[in-house]
C-alpha cells in the first residue's frame, strides 16, 4: 500500500522491459504480480508529474495486465469506456516514458485515441459507448470471418446509461461473439466476492459446464417442459450467488462477481471465457484508488490530480461553478418550486451544498443525460421549476429531448450549461464548442452568455424568472474576478450593453460585439485601437436594434465568442445585418472549423486567435485589407 506519490521516477526493472503487450505476454506468469506493483507505482509517479485522471486507473491495474496477457492485442480488441481508467493501458502499450507529459500538447491524450496508438481501438471521452462499439467490431469480424476477440470494459457508473442497455439488448439478439466486463467499484457488494463465487464462476466458465449446458439443451429441448424447468433451475442457482439474472435475460452468459484485484483469478477466468463463444458478461469488483491509501479513503477527491509541482494559488477566485452553486441554494431558499437535476456531476457542477440542504429537491440521475432533460420536462409539466446543471459537451447527448420534450412544448426549464467553450487538457471530447450553434436554431429558447461572475448570477436569476426554456452557458474555471452581490438583478430580455465607446476621431471605427468570456480580451484590444465594445449578453433573442446601430456607425464589426464560428453567435449577427440590408464589414472570431487538441486553456485560446494578440492581429489585417 502506497501512502505518498513518488517525486522521483521509481525503479521499475520489469515494467521497463515492456514496450508492447507482446513483451508482457513473453514474461513468465509468476512475474506478473511484480509487474502490477511496478505499474501501480509508476502510475502514481507519472500522474503526480502531469496531473490527470487518477483513482480509476489505480483500480484496474490487475485487470489491464490480465487483459493484455490473455488477449492478443491489438488483433484482439479492447474497448475502454470513458477512458478515465486507461492510463495503465497506455503505459503498457508503448507510451510509458511519455506519460509524465499526458494531457499536454507534447504528450498523449487524456483518453484513448485511435490516431495515437493501434491499441486504442475506439476514441472515447463520453461514457457508455464501449458495448455499442465493441458489438460493431464483433459483427464486422463475423462478416469478414476473422477469428478475433472483442472485449468491452465498462464501469458501474457508465452502464447506467440507456445506450449501454440498448447495446446489450442488441448484442444478445445477435448472439455476437464478444465479452463485456463490468468493472464494479461500488463496495456495497464486496461481500459477494468470495470462495463460493469463485467456485461457481470457475464452473460456469469451464468447457465442461459449457458442454454440459449445450448437450442438455439439445436433449431437453425435445421435452419443452423439462428444458424450461432445467433453465429456470439454472437461473435460480445463479441468482442465489450472483446478481446476473438481468444480463442473462438480455442474452448474455453471466459470470461473477469475482475479485478484480486477484490477478490469478482474473487470468484463469479470462482464459476460460476466451475459449467460449457468444455474448459473455464478466462482473468484477474493484476498489477505486486501489493501492494508494488516500485515494482508497476518498476516491471522489482523488478522481483526478493536479501536478504535485503546481505552485500554490495566492488568491483563489470563485469559479463559475461556485457562482452557480451559491445561486442555486439562494434561489431554492426563496422558491420551493425549484428542483435541481444533474447527470452525475454533483461535485463538478458544485451542487454538494444544495444536495445536503435540499435533499428532497435534488436529483442525480447518473450518466443519463437524455433522461435528465425529459425528467425536467415532466417536472415542469406539473408546476415545478427544474434547473438542469449539465456540461455543454454532455448536453449534446440530450439534444433530441431538448428540442422535442422541452422546447416544442415550451416548458419552463432552466439549463445551467457548465464548461462552455474550451476546457483545456481534456481536449476535444470535452470542449463545449457547439452549444450556441446547436441551441440557436431551436424555437422558444433563450440563450445567455455571461461575461463575468456577477453577470452569471444575474443571468441565472433572469433565466429562472423567464417562463419557458432558457439556458445560461458559462465557461470552466474562474472569470474576471467580479464580485457577486447577494441581491439578483432581473435583466431585460434580449438587451445588450455598451461597455466602451470609441472616440470620434479614432480613424476606422471598430465595434466588438462580444458574447461571454472573450469580453476581457476585447477590452484590452479596444484600449489599443480605440474601439467600441458591446457586451451582447443574449445570443437569443439577439439585440437586433443594437446590432443595427453598431453596423450603421462603424467601419468594421468584430464578433467574439468561445463557440464554433459556424452557426454561432457571429452567424446570428451576420443574419441580422443581412436582413436589415446594411452594407458592413464583419469579422467573426471564435473556435475554427477543426477539433482543438488537448493543451492548456491559454494556449488553446492563443491557437484559436481569441487572446489579445490574436484578436489584435486579425483586426489589423482586416482593416488593411478593406482600406
Amino acid at each position: 500500500m502506497f501512502t505518498e506519490i513518488p517525486s522521483t521516477r521509481p525503479v521499475t526493472p520489469l515494467l521497463d522491459q515492456i514496450d508492447s503487450p507482446a513483451d508482457l505476454r513473453s514474461l513468465d506468469a509468476s512475474l506478473l504480480p511484480q509487474v502490477c506493483l511496478e505499474l501501480r507505482e509508476f502510475l502514481l509517479y507519472s500522474v503526480g508529474q502531469s496531473g490527470g485522471h487518477f483513482a480509476a486507473g489505480l483500480g484496474v491495474v490487475e485487470l489491464t495486465v490480465a487483459l493484455h496477457h490473455v488477449f492478443d492485442t491489438p488483433s484482439d480488441k479492447l474497448v475502454w469506456d470513458v477512458g478515465h481508467q486507461a492510463y495503465p493501458h497506455k503505459i503498457l502499450t508503448g507510451r510509458r516514458e511519455a506519460m509524465p507529459t499526458i494531457r499536454t500538447a507534447e504528450g498523449p491524450a487524456a483518453f484513448p485515441l485511435r490516431s495515437e496508438s493501434p491499441y486504442d481501438t475506439f476514441g472515447v471521452g463520453h461514457s457508455s459507448t464501449s458495448i455499442s462499439a465493441a458489438l460493431g467490431m464483433a459483427l464486422a469480424f463475423r462478416a469478414q470471418k476473422k477469428p478475433r476477440e472483442t472485449v468491452a470494459i465498462i464501469g458501474d457508473g457508465a452502464i447506467t446509461a440507456g445506450m449501454a442497455f440498448e447495446a446489450l439488448n442488441h448484442a444478445g439478439h445477435e448472439k455476437a461473439d464478444m465479452l463485456v466486463i463490468l468493472n464494479d467499484n461500488d463496495m456495497s457488494i464486496s461481500n459477494n466476492v468470495g470462495a463460493l463465487n469463485k467456485y461457481f464462476t470457475r464452473i460456469w466458465s469451464s468447457r465442461t459446464y459449457s458442454a454440459m449446458r449445450s448437450g442438455s439443451k439439445k436433449v431437453l429441448e425435445k421435452i419443452p417442459a423439462a428444458w424450461e424447468f432445467a433453465r429456470k433451475t439454472e437461473e435460480h442457482m445463479k441468482g442465489m450467488v450472483a446478481p446476473g439474472t438481468l444480463f442473462e435475460e438480455l442474452g448474455f452468459n453471466y459470470y461473477g462477481p469475482i475479485d478484480g484485484h486477484d490477478l490469478n483469478e482474473l487470468i484463469n477466468t479470462l482464459e476460460n471465457l476466451k475459449k467460449l463463444s457468444g455474448p459473455r458478461f464478466l462482473h468484477i469488483v474493484t476498489r477505486k484508488g486501489k493501492g494508494f491509501e488516500p485515494a482508497e479513503k476518498d476516491p471522489i477527491k482523488y478522481h483526478a490530480l493536479k501536478p504535485i509541482a503546481t505552485p500554490p494559488v495566492a488568491v483563489k477566485k470563485p469559479t463559475y461553478s461556485n457562482v452557480f452553486g451559491e445561486w442555486l441554494c439562494d434561489m431554492a431558499a426563496v422558491d420551493e418550486r425549484l428542483m435541481a437535476i444533474t447527470p452525475a456531476m454533483c461535485e463538478g457542477s458544485d451542487m454538494v451544498r444544495f444536495s445536503h440542504e435540499y435533499p428532497d429537491r435534488y436529483f442525480d440521475v447518473a450518466i443519463a443525460e437524455q433522461h435528465a432533460v425529459t425528467l425536467a420536462a415532466g417536472l415542469a409539466c406539473e408546476g415545478s421549476k427544474p434547473v438542469v446543471a449539465i456540461y455543454s459537451t454532455f448536453l449534446q447527448r440530450g439534444y433530441d429531448q431538448l428540442i422535442h420534450d422541452v422546447a416544442l412544448q415550451n416548458l419552463d426549464v432552466l439549463f445551467a450549461i457548465d464548461r462552455a467553450g474550451l476546457v483545456g487538457e481534456d481536449g476535444p471530447t470535452h470542449h463545449g464548442a457547439y452549444d450556441i450553434s446547436y441551441m440557436r436554431c431551436i424555437p422558444n429558447i433563450v440563450i445567455m452568455t455571461p461575461s463575468d461572475e456577477a453577470e452569471c448570477r444575474n443571468m441565472l436569476y433572469s433565466g429562472y424568472q423567464h417562463i419557458g426554456p432558457a439556458a445560461v452557458r458559462y465557461p470552466r474555471g474562474s472569470g474576471a474576478g467580479v464580485a457577486t452581490r447577494t441581491n439578483m438583478e432581473l435583466l431585460e430580455l434580449g438587451k445588450g450593453i455598451v461597455r466602451r465607446t470609441s472616440g470620434v476621431d479614432s480613424g476606422q471605427r471598430v465595434a466588438f460585439l462580444v458574447f461571454g468570456a472573450p469580453l476581457v480580451e476585447a477590452m484590452k484590444v479596444a484600449e489599443i485601437i480605440d474601439a467600441t465594445v458591446v457586451d451582447m449578453r443574449f445570443v437569443k433573442p439577439l439585440d437586433e436594434a443594437l446590432v443595427r446601430e453598431m453596423a450603421s456607425s462603424h467601419d468594421l464589426i468584430v464578433t467574439l465568442e468561445e463557440n464554433a464560428i459556424m452557426g454561432g453567435a457571429g452567424s446570428a449577427v451576420l443574419e441580422c445585418i443581412s436582413a436589415s440590408h446594411i452594407l458592413c464589414h464583419v469579422l467573426t472570431l471564435g473556435i475554427p472549423d477543426h477539433y482543438i487538441e488537448h493543451d492548456t486553456p491559454s494556449r488553446q485560446w492563443r491557437d484559436c486567435g481569441l487572446d489579445q494578440a490574436g484578436i489584435l492581429k486579425a483586426v489589423r489585417q482586416r482593416l488593411v485589407s478593406q482600406a
